[in-house]
């Protein structure tokens, strides 16, 4: 099953994720997103939108690679990949 890697500033807000090592059962990208809203509530809206596509600030890493769907995350995860989800902070 693929690993998650979540940006910092996630555990501030999902606590409870930090210091785990993440596993889900998922075969694209949104059902790796899907799985972390079950483990932890909420997360999901930080990653995407009202309509579930991937918010601007946030890339997906399947490996080395960045999917492509930012708006369906329909692009595939085998079972050992690392998926990073990574937000971008901002502010001046």
């Amino acid at each position: 099953m693929p690993s998650v890697h979540l940006t910092r500033h996630l555990f501030t807000f999902f606590p409870h994720l930090e210091g785990q090592q993440i596993i889900v059962e998922a075969s694209t990208a949104g059902e790796v997103v899907a799985a972390l809203e079950r483990l932890a509530p909420g997360i999901g809206f930080y990653i995407c939108d009202e309509r579930g596509r991937l918010r601007t600030h946030v890339n997906i890493f399947v490996g080395k690679q960045m999917i492509r769907d930012r708006k369906g995350l329909t692009d595939a995860v085998a079972a050992d990949d690392e998926v990073h989800i990574l937000q971008a902070l901002s502010g001046g």
